[in-house]
């Protein structure tokens, strides 16, 4: 059932190149870095490795898996897409819109699968939040706040932004059911390097008037990762860090009388979201459907980073 080549060993690539090979699915690695490429060699003595890319893609394996740095994202996924491959490309999908478009079109006009690695999409604890929104119970949703906060690596290439908030976005996205963008806020403090902030915060308008607040920062005391849905019956809190939903029967009437009628806490299924995405992606290489986050998706999580990356540099 050899399906996917994984290109990057780095410290996610493993993660991927794991996740695939107990699936049954890896049929080779693609690593320019000789270190990188002995360590794969020494873990899985039998996997076809590659130095060179363009020489993968004449296999004839269906798809790739790019877990490459952001920069190179868009070029491999396009040779990929040429070369007939699905693709699957780890997140941010590309460092701008254009590029990200470009791809989800051409890989539409082709009848090629391609899908985005926002993890988070496929938390089982997600997957709950937006299937009880859905349901109606809680009520309109009025607006989503996350916060991905902790001492972190600080990076030289990149800011907390475009290295913490892809999760965030795609997450606010799917709670909100997918909303047109209508405006975004943001500003920033770049603390320690000039021009690279490593604490952000920027709000979102929809159409039809939802909101969400998104919060990154690696230069914070504290290890924070929490979603926060407010809603016209009831609000939602997942704490990612302890995996535990609570969900508050509490809100305000149309006397503007506070309402509590206490708060329950959710048992969710404690699986691997990442065991759970690279399943998906290799189901839908078999099944031609349409991945839950595809090149749409990526789209627009990378319209909300580039605005807000603008709206940083000039205000």
């Amino acid at each position: 059932m050899n399906q996917v080549i994984v290109v990057g060993a780095g410290n996610w690539g493993r993660n991927l190149i794991r996740n695939f090979q107990d699936l049954g699915a890896l049929a080779g690695v693609v690593e320019v870095n000789p270190d990188l490429r002995s360590k794969i060699a020494a873990t899985y003595p039998d996997l076809p490795l590659y130095e060179n890319y363009q020489q993968a893609l004449t296999e004839t394996v269906p798809a790739v898996v790019l877990a490459t740095p952001a920069s190179t994202h868009y070029q491999l996924a396009l040779m990929a897409l040429e070369a007939g491959k699905d693709v699957f490309v780890e997140k941010p999908m590309t460092l701008r819109t254009e590029e990200a478009r470009h791809l989800a079109e051409y890989a539409e006009q082709q009848s090629r699968i391609l899908m985005v690695g926002h993890l988070l999409l496929y938390q089982p604890a997600i997957t709950w939040m937006q299937e009880y929104l859905a349901s109606g119970k809680a009520g309109k949703v009025f607006h989503v706040m996350t916060q991905r906060a902790k001492l972190g690596k600080v990076r030289r290439e990149e800011n907390v932004w475009w290295s913490f908030a892809p999760h965030d976005i795609s997450v606010v996205l799917e709670l909100l059911g997918q909303p047109q963008l209508k405006q975004v806020r943001a500003s920033g403090q770049a603390l320690l390097q000039p021009g690279i902030e490593d604490n952000v915060y920027v709000d979102l308008e929809f159409e039809g008037g939802q909101t969400a607040h998104i919060h990154s920062s690696w230069y914070w005391p504290t290890l924070e990762r929490k979603t926060i849905v407010i809603a016209e019956k009831q609000m939602l809190v997942y704490d990612e860090v302890s995996q535990q939903i609570t969900v508050y029967d509490k809100g305000v009437d149309e006397n503007l009388n506070n309402r509590d009628q206490g708060s329950y806490q959710v048992e969710v299924a404690d699986t691997q979201p990442l065991k759970i995405e690279c399943e998906h992606f290799l189901d839908c290489v078999k099944t031609r459907q349409r991945p839950h986050s595809d090149g749409w998706n990526g789209v627009a999580v990378v319209e909300i980073l580039e605005k807000a990356t603008e709206l940083l540099k000039h205000g």
